[in-house]
């Protein structure tokens, strides 16, 4: 894992820089993963979180210090504090997660809806499709699952037909803002969210980098990232009040049509199956 961190972390970190978004090695530490650990997902949840982990910490890492450059903070105040914040930030995740586990009935499963866990549940999926299935099951020439290769195919092709175009029509001023890489990459971000929150990632950049950046360019330079981090802060505050005014006194949100399974297939899988659920 750590010989993947470093092969890729250089890369990963320029395009990151370039761009805004961030490759990830991810599927490929998950098919090395997937050959060496094949029915072992114990081992290859460890495993996840060594090789996807770090490299997510490694980018954090960077983009801190490089924040800390443009806001003209030396090295010697803010290499220590990034040491000392994970330490911190490490024991007070601890303790709440053992708060929650104690005093959340049904935390993680299905019994309580409000609090399903639903990144711990696609960790769980991780390990079983990639260790107890595996990469060879999953998308051998049998598998229904195949055809998902040609993607290692048409992702370059794509890239590459779109330079040729833009070297080939300069003209046409638009094509350079076509990027495939991040186009097919961010539906990697969609797991755990719902469907419905990626056209709006679509219409709130295209509104902030697009119409704001074209015709209030200075509004855009002067506000955009301050209004980014408030609205990341705004939902990291709104999520403390919730949990502590609303849901731990048990005071659920009100009910109406668009906070209901409407839909008798929303719960389907792939082939318009619902699956069902028996207890181990």
């Amino acid at each position: 894992t750590m010989i993947l961190n470093i092969i890729f972390v250089v890369p990963i970190a320029i395009i990151m820089a370039t761009t805004g978004f961030p490759l990830s090695s991810t599927i490929v530490s998950y098919v090395i993963g997937s050959l060496l650990l094949v029915g072992n997902p114990l081992s290859f949840t460890i495993y996840e979180a060594y090789a996807v982990g770090c490299q997510n910490k490694i980018l954090i890492f960077l983009i801190l210090l490089k924040t800390a450059h443009y806001m003209k903070i030396p090295p010697r105040i803010s290499i220590p504090f990034l040491i000392i914040c994970p330490v911190i930030a490490s024991i007070v995740s601890y303790i709440t997660a053992m708060y929650l586990f104690n005093h959340i009935p049904n935390i993680c499963t299905r019994q309580n809806p409000h609090w399903r866990c639903l990144t711990t549940e696609t960790s769980y999926s991780f390990s079983i499709i990639w260790a107890v299935v595996g990469v060879v099951r999953l998308f051998g020439p049998k598998s229904m699952y195949s055809s998902v290769l040609y993607g290692l195919i048409i992702g370059p092709i794509l890239t590459i037909i779109n330079w040729f175009l833009c070297k080939k029509l300069p003209h046409i001023k638009w094509l350079v803002l076509i990027n495939f890489p991040i186009i097919l990459l961010a539906v990697h971000a969609l797991p755990t969210a719902p469907a419905a929150e990626y056209p709006s990632w679509f219409l709130v950049g295209f509104i902030f980098n697009y119409v704001l950046y074209r015709h209030a360019h200075e509004w855009w330079e002067k506000y955009a990232y301050v209004f980014s981090a408030a609205m990341s802060c705004g939902v990291a505050v709104c999520g403390i009040l919730i949990t502590f005014a609303f849901q731990n006194n048990h005071i659920s949100f009100p009910q109406w049509w668009g906070t209901k399974d409407v839909c008798p297939l929303s719960g389907a899988n792939y082939s318009g199956v619902i699956p069902t659920y028996h207890d181990l």
